[in-house]
């Protein structure tokens, strides 16, 4: 296994920090903050971080908190690690309270594990709280609690395309059923921005071209306000950091407005903004009816669907001009 290299250093003989968030985009956003304090408290090691590959070009704009990634892919269940990453000095798991993620870095014989609690693989640290902001739990993990809002990003050197600089950036799709709002409503608030002056382009994720088209198509749309499938992670953080305002359900782009304090408005459904929502400090909105779920259910969440069009709407209209970029 070749480690990729997404920092400046090159480290020959340091002693390794192993890393485990092998999730996608919003997960690894969420852990921006502990990758920093873990920069700041390792300096001379070799920070390798485990994770899908395809992360590589945002975790390169964290300025040295990573030296390199190991491809590793656990979204659809825990596995086992890579042989080659045995005997880390240290290996920190910011992927979850175990079991299997404490039994797959303690199968590498790391120096010192540093993780929560789990009695079942016999190994003590801080309480996990399942309802704790997903960006404060893994600082508190470090004893950095006061961190957890260090969450900014530099903006990639891709080229801002046409019509995207200050236009209303609405992205309808999620990786799970359970966070999609239904396209119509999509359609009817890409109407609304229309009327009130502004560009909108759709974006979306791999596999999603066609969504944001019936989407836009929904919105009479010129077809060039749909970027989606035309667009790698630099090029969709850049078109987040130049919009105006950002519409999206909970997902990874709803961390990249949080990470460029781009306005937006997040929809949130089966889990509750206090868990994965956009910090209150800046210039977002997140709408919640109250009601929890399964996020990872086959339909449209009851609670999401509680969200209006009006909602939206409304929200949108509260929202100011975007601040300064990083």
């Amino acid at each position: 296994m070749a480690l990729i290299d997404v920092g400046a250093r090159r480290l020959r003989d340091a002693p390794r920090l192993l890393i485990l968030r092998a999730l996608g985009l919003g997960d690894l956003l969420t852990a921006v903050p502990a990758l920093r304090v873990l920069r700041d408290r390792y300096p001379h090691h070799q920070r390798v971080l485990a994770a899908p590959a395809g992360l590589a070009p945002l975790v390169a704009l964290l300025r040295g908190a990573v030296d390199a990634i190991a491809d590793v892919d656990f979204r659809h269940g825990v596995g086992a690690l890579p042989p080659e990453l045995c005997r880390p000095d240290v290996a920190v798991n910011l992927h979850g309270c175990g079991p299997a993620s404490h039994r797959a870095l303690q199968a590498l014989s790391p120096g010192t594990l540093v993780a929560f609690a789990n009695d079942a693989v016999g190994h003590d640290g801080p309480a996990w709280h399942p309802d704790e902001h997903e960006r404060t739990r893994w600082c508190r993990l470090l004893d950095a609690p006061d961190r957890a809002d260090d969450l900014r990003l530099p903006v990639p050197s891709a080229a801002v395309a046409d019509g995207v600089r200050g236009a209303a950036v609405l992205h309808p799709g999620a990786a799970a059923p359970a966070r999609r709002w239904p396209i119509d409503r999509w359609s009817a608030v890409a109407r609304h921005e229309v009327r009130r002056g502004h560009d909108v382009i759709v974006t979306g994720g791999p596999g999603e071209d066609e969504l944001a088209k019936v989407v836009a198509t929904g919105a009479d749309l010129d077809g060039r306000s749909v970027i989606a499938g035309r667009t790698d992670l630099a090029e969709l953080a850049t078109i987040v950091a130049a919009a105006g305002r950002v519409v999206c359900g909970d997902t990874g782009v709803a961390h990249l407005a949080s990470a460029y304090a781009t306005p937006s408005v997040v929809l949130f459904g089966p889990v509750p903004p206090t868990r994965w929502g956009p910090p209150a400090s800046g210039p977002h909105v997140a709408l919640w009816a109250g009601r929890t779920g399964d996020p990872h259910a086959r339909d449209p969440d009851p609670g999401l669907l509680a969200v209006t069009v009006a909602d939206v709407t409304a929200a949108l209209d509260t929202l100011g001009a975007a601040g300064p970029r990083s």
